[in-house]
């Protein structure tokens, strides 16, 4: 084995054998964990669940990696034994094996597996161009629409990666290609797009949820949080994009317990939205509302709360924020207190 393959096969080890959980970002509400490339799957990440970084990368993944194809080099190498299912079906799609993924099919691996960034077997086969994979895997009712974190389809990454015969066949097959909906904030190059950026496809949102104008409740990968969403009508008025760009830019820097932690915001994919914690016993006013006259002991506690978010806010270098609006409206009451 040369250098190059034994390379990859330690690269393929360390990633796949340890056992352990890759935790990522969007597996918690901290914006500021470090994290590769951008949101987080469509499917929630099981524990057990890593990354498959040896085929190219999806066709939206802002973050370049292996060679100018976005391909880590490989050479067709035997599936090593210490990798779980998933892995071994998404190996054998990336080295063409269509034996061995249909072996794995028949002993009960789920066609739609997905990795750390929701890529599916069918993913992989698109963008490497492996052509009797993807039938076959179409032929076992793969999922041929699956969207991963970044909210590729394998129909779209083998357009990018120039695979039109297996292009031609995803779309025989009923493949959608995604529309591309330009925003106000898109980018051109996808390494210019924002840390923040969260996949819409991650939020589930209920009917009838609307905490108040334009605020949504919605749930992200089980945890609720509060959705700001700038409808579309609002892209023309320029006092309106540049309100939604200056929230933005304030709350990605801002981080204390004393304030409403950002989650993330979508800004690529229309409507744009902003992302936020989510206070299960509501603002201030409501609590006020709802237990009448606040004891001396809990008002001072809660002005000490407050007080101590403005005073984070004022203290910003280089510039201080300024709330400008306390209504008690927008006074988060924190559930442990």
């Amino acid at each position: 084995m040369d250098a190059a393959a034994k390379k990859m096969t330690r690269s393929i080890s360390r990633q796949l054998s340890s056992g352990a959980a890759r935790l990522w970002r969007q597996l918690s509400l901290d914006p500021h964990t470090p994290r590769r490339g951008g949101p987080g799957p469509v499917p929630a990440a099981g524990a057990g669940q890593t990354r498959f970084a040896i085929a190219r990368q999806s066709s939206l993944d802002p973050t370049p990696r292996g060679g100018p194809d976005g391909s880590s080099a490989h050479q067709q190498l035997a599936v090593p034994e210490n990798l779980d299912a998933t892995m071994r079906l998404l190996f054998a799609a990336c080295q063409g094996d269509a034996a061995g993924v249909e072996e794995l099919l028949r002993s009960g691996v789920d066609v739609d597996s997905i990795d750390l960034d929701g890529r599916t077997a069918l993913h992989i086969a698109a963008c490497e161009g492996q052509g009797e994979v993807v039938r076959l895997l179409l032929d076992w009712k793969a999922n041929i629409n699956a969207r991963d974190r970044w909210g590729s389809t394998p129909a779209a990454d083998a357009k990018h990666y120039g695979h039109f015969e297996v292009y031609n066949t995803l779309r025989a097959r009923g493949a959608k290609v995604p529309k591309t909906r330009k925003t106000p904030m898109a980018v051109s190059n996808p390494k210019q797009v924002p840390e923040y950026e969260l996949n819409p496809l991650e939020l589930e949102f209920r009917r009838g949820e609307e905490v108040t104008k334009g605020t949504y409740l919605a749930k992200w990968y089980g945890s609720k949080v509060f959705v700001k969403i700038l409808d579309k009508d609002s892209f023309s008025d320029a006092e309106s994009i540049n309100a939604f760009k200056h929230e933005l830019t304030l709350l990605e820097k801002a981080r204390h317990p004393n304030l409403v932690q950002f989650v993330g915001a979508v800004t690529q994919n229309v409507p744009m939205m902003i992302v936020s914690e989510y206070h299960q016993k509501g603002d201030l006013a409501s609590y006020i509302e709802m237990k009448g006259r606040l004891k001396p002991h809990k008002a001072i506690r809660f002005a000490l709360d407050i007080a101590r978010g403005l005073n984070y806010l004022h203290e910003c270098k280089p510039e201080p924020i300024i709330h400008g609006n306390l209504s008690p409206k927008l006074q988060k009451h924190h559930s442990g207190r």
